[in-house]
């Protein structure tokens, strides 16, 4: 819900998000609309088309806005099709729609919707922002979840940096300006500033959890599955960290139990050597190639 103004006796709305998901490199673009239309619809995608570039293709399922933005857009194609260039004409947007009530054909994009959703509801509650305090919170909710570490960037074993969706859109990692932490301050205590930045926190703290959760493959410790090897890099479960912060390390040594199975490896990160066991290593995805 958006709130039309701050204070009382303000009109509250139904908005709805937009979400764009790169097959390529999974990056994520979040957009706010107000309604579920085929204007608002291409309003969105011309803003994301001005700020990320004209994609070739368009999958999506068979919601009645985007099969009405396609068939508006092919009858602007028809109707003016002999005063566009022919180049123009091959540089049309091509729409795919999965098949009806086949939401598993879109697991991709189902997601990255299931990733904002699931943890924005329980972030936000009875919560009314205006639509600026929530668009701004969506486009903070973008760069966390564009800044995930996907592979090595290298296989340099002096190379700590991993590479992120934010390296194809803006050719670095995305940061953010540092904040004080405000996640267990009481929100009646909060400015409309610092609650907003408390809603980011909490989606961090929720999301990065789950995320270095999913990196991890949890079994029975009673073999060497060889999963991690020396000079991998990972990811440390670590606590208190600010939001799109990872501490990342390359594994230098392992040392195993009594029982000759490895549990606990010596990790190398920019500030120094540190021990953790497995349960606190999430190696990432695509380690062993290259």
């Amino acid at each position: 819900m958006s709130a039309s103004r701050q204070g009382r006796g303000c009109k509250l709305t139904k908005v709805y998000i937009l979400i764009f998901v790169c097959f390529a490199t999974k990056a994520v673009h979040v957009e706010l609309t107000g309604d579920l239309t085929s204007n608002n619809y291409l309003s969105a995608l011309r803003r994301f088309i001005s700020r990320r570039g004209k994609p070739k293709h368009i999958y999506s399922d068979n919601g009645t806005s985007f099969v009405g933005a396609y068939n508006e857009i092919g009858r602007f194609i028809k109707d003016n099709c002999n005063s566009l260039s022919e180049n123009l004409a091959q540089e049309n947007i091509n729409f795919h729609f999965i098949p009806p009530q086949a939401p598993h054909f879109g697991g991709l994009w189902e997601a990255g919707v299931k990733s904002i959703k699931y943890h924005l509801r329980r972030i936000l509650g009875n919560c009314n922002l205006t639509y600026e305090e929530l668009n701004t919170v969506l486009v903070q909710i973008e760069g966390v979840l564009n800044s995930r570490p996907l592979t090595p960037l290298s296989t340099d074993p002096d190379d700590l940096l991993p590479l992120t969706p934010g390296h194809f859109l803006i050719g670095r990692p995305i940061t953010s300006l540092p904040s004080q932490n405000y996640e267990e301050v009481p929100s009646s205590r909060l400015s409309r500033y610092q609650r907003i930045q408390q809603l980011r926190q909490h989606f961090w703290r929720r999301w990065s959890k789950e995320y270095l959760s999913e990196l991890q493959q949890r079994s029975k410790w009673r073999s060497n599955a060889d999963t991690l090897g020396t000079g991998d890099l990972v990811v440390l479960k670590e606590d208190n960290l600010p939001p799109l912060k990872w501490r990342l390390g390359r594994i230098t040594a392992f040392h195993p139990g009594a029982d000759g199975i490895n549990r606990v490896a010596d990790i190398r990160t920019a500030t120094g050597i540190v021990r953790r066991p497995f349960c606190k290593i999430c190696p990432l995805p695509n380690n062993k190639e290259g």
